[in-house]
């Protein structure tokens, strides 16, 4: 079955002037070609031909019919991204996923008004009534309440959608809500933003509370904890030593050079730094 606002295989069936038309081969069960999906020409690999496979994505165009592309969305059904608004209308906001047909995000689906030029969290699911995919920036009511299937201590991915008096409210893998707090966030963390948890507390009430550092790092004073959790941004690697000029260890840590040397002092007697010619590494 094609799968609407999904990466789907599909088969390329005939070749006609304005493209291929694809097919699933799994589910033709008759000389039907009412299901068949265009992939316009502009899209079509030079190396495709008859009976081959390809990876498309499939949506629908301006006259909500299906249709296929090989480029690849920023979101796809049932997932939540960040997303910039190209524009508002009547119909509400459209914003740019990577294809030539925005993404509308009806008033209706808007936590708050949405305005041009600035990025929101949403979820893009298909409206049963329409056949339409929209966005929803009213992310809490997609996220699932039951997270059996995490454990304390499990590497995460998250995105940061809302931030609270608390914190951080972060998507867990694409699925659950979590809660960083804020007096555990050492960096800027803005909503829209990619990043790498671990799963602290879940508490009986379903709450789920998400560290951005492994267990054991808690207990680290909190300047060492900011250096920590810069090293791992910068992939383990921060080109600041005893030589640094106090602005530049400033502009990349918001401390003092006194600070700076008494938290990788901190952070080398317990190893988890070395201390290089060019700059100190996370171990």
């Amino acid at each position: 079955m094609i799968d609407i606002g999904r990466i789907n295989t599909l088969t390329a069936l005939r070749q006609t002037s304005v493209g291929f038309f694809l097919g699933d081969l799994t589910d033709r069960k008759s000389q039907d070609f009412s299901n068949d999906i265009l992939l316009p020409d502009k899209y079509v690999p030079d190396t495709l031909s008859v009976d081959d496979d390809i990876d498309v994505f499939v949506y629908t165009d301006s006259e909500d019919r299906p249709i296929a592309t090989t480029l690849t969305p920023a979101i796809q059904r049932n997932e939540f991204a960040a997303l910039q608004v190209v524009s508002v209308t009547s119909a509400g906001a459209f914003l740019d996923w990577g294809l030539e047909k925005d993404l509308l995000v009806p008033h209706r689906e808007q936590a708050w008004p949405m305005e041009v030029g600035n990025w929101y969290v949403v979820f893009m699911y298909l409206d049963e009534t329409t056949n339409r995919l929209v966005g929803s920036s009213k992310v809490n009511r997609f996220l699932d309440p039951d997270v059996d299937d995490l454990f304390v201590g499990e590497e995460v991915q998250l995105l940061a959608y809302e931030l609270t008096d608390l914190g951080v409210n972060v998507i867990i893998n694409n699925r659950y809500r979590g809660l960083v707090y804020a007096n555990e966030i050492f960096r800027t963390v803005r909503p829209g933003d990619p990043l790498i948890g671990y799963i602290k507390h879940i508490r009986d009430d379903g709450r789920v509370d998400v560290s951005l550092q492994r267990a054991g790092f808690e207990n680290v004073e909190p300047n060492a904890r900011r250096i920590l959790a810069t090293l791992k941004a910068e992939n383990g690697f921060l080109p600041l030593t005893d030589n640094t000029s106090p602005e530049a260890i400033y502009a990349a840590l918001e401390m003092s050079k006194k600070t700076f040397k008494k938290a990788i002092g901190t952070l080398y007697r317990e190893r988890k730094i070395v201390i290089e010619e060019k700059g100190i590494r996370l171990i």
